[in-house]
């Protein structure tokens, strides 16, 4: 081969080479981030044993969570998703003395980027995985749950975006199962029970990702 063909065909991988990887690295690969959410429901009742068996509700408040995600394409990526509430039992509902409650979900599952305006997208979100509930004073509770969600999404720059979205959680209780156990001055007792088949909780947040 002649050195002119030699050389016009390793300017030619070059050239190749140059321009898959500046595309590589126009599409994101992963992205990280973290929000701030505003979450109310989750509802249960006291001890079907007690003379005053009544409903008692999770206190609305805040909360925050993480989200990683690694893409499929540019326009899905699969998601790990974990939020936390810090909250107690409805003072209203259940009286004095009313115990600290601690939220958890872990999440596995995916998120859909749909349009194509590189101002403003929208998304869906399908996760799925644990609900951790504690009492404090007392034990916990991990179940299996659901989450839907949805929003908006800002490019703010070519890799940071900021995040606006509804989210509901649906986690999955046998029907009169006991919650919050412990032995207290030698005494089992269970702080609540299940009101239902399923406890639900929905929360709006804000927050940013960060592509890489």
């Amino acid at each position: 081969m002649a050195s002119g063909t030699k050389g016009g065909l390793a300017v030619a991988v070059a050239a190749f080479l140059a321009y898959a990887s500046g595309a590589a690295a126009s599409e994101p690969r992963f992205e990280a981030g973290a929000f701030g959410a505003w979450r109310a429901g989750g509802e249960f009742r006291t001890d079907a044993d007690t003379p005053e068996e009544r409903d008692v509700g999770l206190e609305t408040g805040g909360g925050w969570g993480l989200g990683f995600g690694l893409y499929r394409d540019p326009d899905a990526f699969y998601e790990f998703l974990y939020s936390r509430q810090a909250t107690e039992l409805d003072a209203d509902d259940f009286g004095p003395g009313a115990p600290d409650i601690t939220v958890e979900y872990y999440h596995f599952g995916g998120t859909l980027l749909l349009g194509d305006d590189p101002r403003l997208r929208s998304f869906v979100s399908l996760t799925a995985g644990a609900a951790h509930f504690k009492a404090d004073g007392y034990g916990s509770e991990t179940e299996l749950s659901i989450s839907l969600g949805t929003g908006l999404r800002v490019p703010v720059t070519e890799r940071f975006m900021i995040d606006l979205g509804v989210r509901g959680y649906l986690t999955f209780i046998d029907q009169d199962t006991r919650l919050f156990c412990a032995s207290i001055d030698g005494q089992a007792g269970c702080l609540l029970e299940s009101s239902g088949s399923s406890v639900f909780q929905a929360e709006a947040s804000a927050g940013f990702r960060w592509l890489f």
